[in-house]
């Protein structure tokens, strides 16, 4: 085995690395992760995981499936993970977006069902929030945070808000806000220096103020679910701090749906404890491609598919 524990972090992707056939070979594989398809199926009353695998990538990038895809395929891989190897447990969790309600579901705070049934709502709540108040997203290369802020400052207006999303790494950030405010943000941007300004290709202005219009909804699902106190230490994405209890669990959850994701903080959070491995959990390599960038001499593995798992024996 390639880790140790007392030094691992699992981190766990969010949206944006999700794929068709993800978990397709993992499935076979393993029959932990063929039990997780199958309650995941029965949980949410359609066949999601054939959804997953065999599906258009039209059906998979809307929103209200994709968010549940990803937690789902992070959950599986984890579960098979523990199956294989029960003595081996991670210092930290900690996920990107989304990735922070698998990442409490792992940590025990969350059921696979609570967590599930979360994060479809979740899923539904944003895509609604993308309906009722349109905005946009923008990735925006080679400037820093506090230059950025001043630019979002500066961009914004009443009614038209802009600001930071993600921070994702040095020189990768996301703004995100009322469609003009972002346009206005990212000529800032490159006045300011930047190397690119982006638009991406969603109407959701996540992690932003036009989030407000499912916030209650969101409050109100949050706050019906049952959580836990975390059995592993989680990392949260508003503070880049640990969850200590089922109330900061419950009150960051709530808060990130506006909120910017600080995974840079988090990870050098992390690093500071002694993490010197990481782990991402589920579809992609994204978040593993931001730790390199984040700080140095980390290993990173990504933990996704049967090749994965034997990479992390070899």
């Amino acid at each position: 085995m390639k880790i140790n524990g007392q030094k691992t972090a699992f981190v766990f992707p969010g949206q944006g690395s999700q794929f068709v056939g993800m978990g397709r070979e993992l499935a076979a594989q393993y029959s932990i992760v063929k039990q997780t398809f199958d309650e995941a199926d029965s949980i949410l009353g359609f066949s999601i995981s054939k959804l997953m695998m065999e599906g258009t990538p039209e059906e998979l990038n809307d929103t209200l499936n994709t968010q549940p895809a990803l937690f789902i395929h992070s959950l599986a891989a984890y579960r098979a993970f523990s199956y294989l190897y029960p003595e081996l447990t991670p210092a930290a969790l900690a996920g990107h977006s989304l990735g922070e309600l698998s990442a409490l579901s792992a940590s025990g705070a969350l059921s696979f069902g609570d967590g599930l049934r979360l994060v479809r709502r979740r899923g539904e709540l944003m895509k609604r929030a993308g309906e009722l108040a349109p905005g946009s997203m923008a990735a925006i290369l080679g400037v820093d945070i506090p230059t950025l802020d001043k630019v979002c400052a500066d961009a914004s207006a009443p009614g038209e808000i802009v600001q930071v999303a993600n921070d994702n790494c040095p020189g990768q950030v996301v703004i995100s806000g009322a469609k003009a405010a972002v346009e206005r943000a990212m000529l800032g941007a490159k006045s300011a220096g930047a190397k690119r300004a982006l638009p991406l290709a969603v109407s959701i202005a996540a992690h932003s103020p036009l989030m407000d219009s499912i916030q209650k909804e969101w409050n109100d699902a949050v706050t019906s679910t049952k959580i836990s106190t975390p059995q592993l230490t989680v990392i949260g994405n508003v503070y880049a701090a640990p969850l200590a209890d089922e109330e900061s669990a419950r009150a960051d959850i709530i808060l990130q749906m506006q909120s910017r994701v600080r995974w840079t903080e988090t990870v050098n959070f992390m690093v500071s404890q002694g993490i010197t491995a990481f782990v991402e959990i589920g579809s992609g390599t994204v978040l593993g491609g931001l730790v390199k960038r984040i700080a140095d001499g980390m290993m990173i593995f990504p933990l996704g598919n049967p090749q994965d798992f034997a990479a992390l024996e070899a």
